[in-house]
C-alpha cells in the first residue's frame, strides 16, 4: 500500500496515568513517524512515557504508555 494511503490525522486520546490512574487526555500527531516522549499528569504530576510506533503496514498506530518501570497498552 502506498504511503499516503495511511490516515494521517492529530488525534486526541484518552490514557490512564500508570501512577495514580487519572485520566488524561493526549494528542499525537502520526504524521511526524515514530515518536518517543514525555507527558505531565495534571492530577499527580508524575512524567508519562508515550512510545508512539506507526506500523504502516497493517496500518495501526501502536502507543505503549507506561512509567518507566512497567508497560501498559
Amino acid at each position: 500500500m502506498p504511503h499516503d494511503s495511511f490516515p494521517q490525522k492529530v488525534t486526541d486520546l484518552r490514557i490512564e496515568c500508570p501512577h495514580c490512574g487519572h485520566h488524561v487526555f493526549v494528542t499525537i500527531d502520526p504524521t511526524s513517524g515514530d515518536q518517543d516522549y514525555y507527558d505531565e499528569c495534571s492530577a499527580c504530576c508524575n512524567d508519562i512515557h508515550l512510545n508512539m510506533h506507526i506500523d504502516e503496514y497493517r496500518q495501526k498506530i501502536e502507543l505503549a504508555v507506561n512509567c518507566d518501570d512497567e508497560q501498559i497498552f
